[in-house]
């Protein structure tokens, strides 16, 4: 059987998610990110440079789902982003059906901006 891949990629501001977590900022986390990646980025020097990656991060994995399936809908909080023991970042698929997908996904951060790139195999 052959595997299918679908890619999706994304490119986040930084200061507009510094903004938004100066703004509204429990809101705002709540809404795009679990207890993990919340604690994970606020022990950073640069926070919003890590809430900017894993915020485009999750905006690629759903962009590479809706490549798959367009009536896939999957809230942006459903989706975790951790670090392996390395410092590779893994994809968590929380209460869905879709955690049975295997997702990649790779991400790049500057002051200015996040960039995001994930793959889906079926």
């Amino acid at each position: 059987m052959e595997t299918e891949c679908f890619i999706g990629t994304d490119i986040v501001s930084v200061p507009r998610i510094k903004a938004s977590l100066e703004r509204h900022p429990a809101g705002f986390r709540r809404h795009s990110f679990t207890k993990c990646e919340q604690e994970y980025c606020d022990s950073r020097s640069q926070p919003e440079q890590h809430y900017a990656g894993r915020f485009a991060a999750k905006e690629a994995i759903k962009k590479a789902i809706l490549s798959h399936d367009r009536n896939l809908v999957l809230p942006i909080n459903q989706i975790e982003i951790t670090n392996r023991k390395d410092g590779c970042p893994q994809v968590r698929f929380i209460n869905d059906p879709l955690i049975e997908l295997n997702c990649k996904v790779s991400i790049s951060h500057t002051e200015e901006f996040a960039t995001a790139t994930a793959l889906i195999s079926l």
